[in-house]
């Protein structure tokens, strides 16, 4: 099975949970930008020089291709256009950069929801044929991955800036590639514990077993695997008697735990242009997974039917430790859930070190201008300026009041604010390699048997992209 089916970043889940309601069809091949785009268009008219649009009354139409609506383009008059509007004085800010930006730069902006399916086939379409569907793509990883390493995208320096351009801008953060020339994909600062995926726990499940509080051990350099598989072992229980367990001492979506145990151990996949997957490392992280589930079993089953159940159960007490971050906490219950949620950096590994491992890994959306892209200094400039409707006032811009409200205390925060701070990077989850890791959960292949059957796909895929 391709790894698109299974292997999707956790920002997936988030955002379909919370946006699906709001996704609309696929905008026709050549209609976004134009009267068939229902996603902001403002009297446009068929009227293009080479890839650009432009109104009847000569504006320059710039389009973003996402797969949800948007909030605040062209179209909207009211801060109340936006259903989701909470802020009412950011929201009015945002309105109000749209109106200068149109002034300033003789623009429309506009987005076409292509829905999330549809942007990749856009970004595999269009932009090889020289005609990109729209101006600027908003991207999971998943897809931009892959489009930058196909050459699918323009770079800053190509549009003009150097390095020290890039890095003044402050309401941006840029992502480079590993081997790859110049940035292509940037998206709004974030604050750091937003990247995050601490190890949550149920505080209380924990004393009443006597155990101690993870991140006293962490604190102390004493969170490691085999310590976290002593506490699985005894916080895995047949409550009931029927004897099979009913409560485990994790559970939770697979791609976060091989991420962040391979960062735990001071190893990846895909760290450059030849793989890890068959270094010593990376096959002490697949050991480790096979034996919480299949040899100690005191990991919950993998649900391949249901994705979402995988890290739902601990609100009903069902799982003691699960991923954490604070969009989890916000839809599937934090404060709320009627016990303790501590949340813990993840246990090192044999070959790993606490204190210069990478804990976290890029996530969220990102913008790339396409090749074909018709003036991309005007769309970058277009774009910097809407993404700062802040004027580089962090203070505002990076607001984390909501973030710490999530992690419940000031301690839960830190612990991911220092996560999402240290940021690596690993390609495995965005290469499309065959790589069936449910398999080696269910206990149809051991780790030696997925290592061997996966890493001559991850060198051709590795092999293609850094040709």
């Amino acid at each position: 099975m391709k790894n698109k089916k299974f292997v999707l970043t956790i920002c997936l889940f988030a955002i379909l949970s919370l946006l699906l309601s709001s996704c609309g069809e696929k905008a026709p091949a050549g209609g976004v930008g134009g009267s068939g785009d229902d996603g902001g268009s403002v009297n446009a008219s068929s009227e293009e020089s080479g890839n650009a649009k432009y109104t009847e009354d000569g504006k320059r139409i710039i389009t973003i291709g996402t797969w949800y609506d948007r909030y605040y383009v062209s179209k909207h008059t009211d801060i109340t256009d936006d259903p989701g509007m909470a802020e009412e004085v950011t929201a009015q800010m945002r309105l109000d950069r749209m109106r200068e930006i149109e002034e300033k730069y003789d623009v429309v902006l506009q987005y076409a929801n292509l829905t999330f399916d549809g942007v990749r086939e856009s970004i595999d379409t269009s932009i090889p044929s020289g005609k990109p569907d729209v101006d600027i793509y908003e991207v999971d990883l998943q897809f931009g991955v892959p489009a930058v390493l196909e050459g699918y995208s323009t770079t800053l320096e190509e549009i003009g800036l150097d390095d020290a351009a890039i890095g003044s801008q402050k309401a941006i953060e840029t992502l480079q590639l590993p081997g790859q020339q110049g940035v292509s994909l940037f998206a709004p600062i974030s604050n750091g514990s937003g990247r995050a995926y601490p190890l949550a726990f149920n505080l209380d499940m924990l004393t009443a077993a006597g155990l101690e509080n993870p991140q006293d051990l962490y604190d102390r350099g004493e969170w490691t695997w085999d310590k976290w598989r002593e506490y699985l072992k005894v916080l895995t229980k047949d409550t009931d008697g029927d004897g099979a367990a009913d409560v485990y001492g994790y559970g939770g979506y697979w791609p976060n735990l091989l991420s962040n145990l391979l960062m735990a151990n001071g190893t990846g996949i895909a760290l450059g242009k030849t793989e890890e997957l068959s270094s010593p490392a990376t096959a002490e992280v697949f050991a480790f997974i096979n034996t919480i589930y299949n040899e100690d079993k005191t990991a919950r089953p993998w649900d391949n039917e249901n994705w979402e159940i995988n890290n739902q159960l601990y609100a009903q007490g069902v799982t003691a430790f699960w991923i954490g971050a604070d969009w989890i906490f916000n839809s599937q219950g934090g404060a709320d859930v009627g016990f303790e949620i501590g949340v813990v950096p993840w246990p090192t590994g044999p070959s790993g070190n606490q204190e210069t491992d990478f804990q976290s890994l890029p996530s969220g959306n990102w913008y790339f201008i396409p090749k074909g892209a018709d003036d991309p200094k005007l769309i970058y400039d277009v774009m910097y300026d809407w993404i700062n409707w802040f004027d580089e006032d962090l203070s505002i811009g990076l607001s984390d009041q909501w973030s710490r409200d999530m992690y419940m205390s000031e301690r839960n925060y830190d612990y991911a604010r220092m996560m999402g701070e240290r940021r690596g990077f690993d390609l495995w989850n965005y290469l499309g390699a065959d790589f069936n890791v449910t398999e080696l959960l269910a206990g149809n292949v051991t780790p030696d048997e997925l290592i061997a059957d996966s890493k001559a796909s991850f060198q051709e895929t590795l092999d293609k992209y850094y040709k």
